[in-house]
């Protein structure tokens, strides 16, 4: 069984910085692309970033920049590095992987989720 499990989320200042994690287990995805996604209050689920397993990224055009998307294939596991944010990056933010290996800001590419994890950012 596919796991994805989110962690890292918290409280941060803005202007400050975090690091998301996301664990897979279950099978390999080191051939696959694995992305990044959030959800504010009131809002549908974004695309923030993703990564192929050849390492090309992809960044929603108003987070390239700040937010750092990378893996570790060794631990099946991707992060987040989340810099300078913002309080409206306040959002849950939920792990996604794919079959494929190409990258796309679509959720209908990703076949596996997390549950999510909370980041709030304070002034």
């Amino acid at each position: 069984q596919v796991q994805l499990v989110e962690s890292g989320g918290g409280l941060v200042q803005a202007g400050g910085s975090l690091r998301l994690s996301c664990a897979a287990s279950g099978r390999t995805f080191s051939s696959s692309a694995m992305g990044w996604f959030r959800q504010a209050p009131g809002k549908e689920r974004e695309f923030v970033a993703a990564i192929s397993g050849t390492g090309r990224t992809l960044y929603a055009n108003s987070l390239k920049g700040p937010f750092t998307i990378s893996r570790d294939n060794a631990k099946n596991t991707v992060y987040l590095q989340m810099n300078n944010p913002k309080r409206e990056d306040t959002a849950v933010y939920y792990c996604a992987a794919s079959r494929s290996g190409g990258v796309s800001f679509d959720m209908l590419w990703y076949d596996y989720w997390g549950q999510g994890t909370q980041v709030t950012v304070s002034s």
